[in-house]
């Protein structure tokens, strides 16, 4: 990671823990609400992003492990994200989900 990005993941860290210290509870709790719910609307589009420069990487033919010491992760988060899988483990990773078909889908098996 650069510098430039490791500053700016920082000052999340910062403002997050900023938010954690607020005294009163009510106000914090106010507070991480609008975090929350920030996170929950952001989450899926950091995640596509990440993901597009996985795919761009090994395009490129970076290996795997080259491309997890770049985005300071494990080998198997990059193949996680190159697969497509970017959220709980319960969840189908976005390559399977499109080719198997949505649940009650009820096409005659041929």
């Amino acid at each position: 990671m650069t510098d430039d990005v490791s500053k700016v993941a920082k000052r999340v860290f910062d403002a997050l823990s900023e938010l954690e210290g607020i005294e009163d509870p009510t106000e914090r709790a106010a507070a991480i609400s609008q975090v929350l719910a920030d996170h929950s609307a952001r989450a899926p589009r950091l995640r596509e992003m990440r993901r597009e420069a996985v795919l761009a990487l090994r395009a490129e033919k970076v290996s795997y492990r080259k491309i997890a010491a770049r985005l300071g992760v494990s080998l198997g988060t990059v193949q996680d994200i190159e697969r497509g899988h970017g959220g709980a483990w319960g969840t189908k990773a976005r390559k399977k989900a499109v080719t198997e078909g949505s649940v009650g889908d009820e096409s005659p098996a041929q």
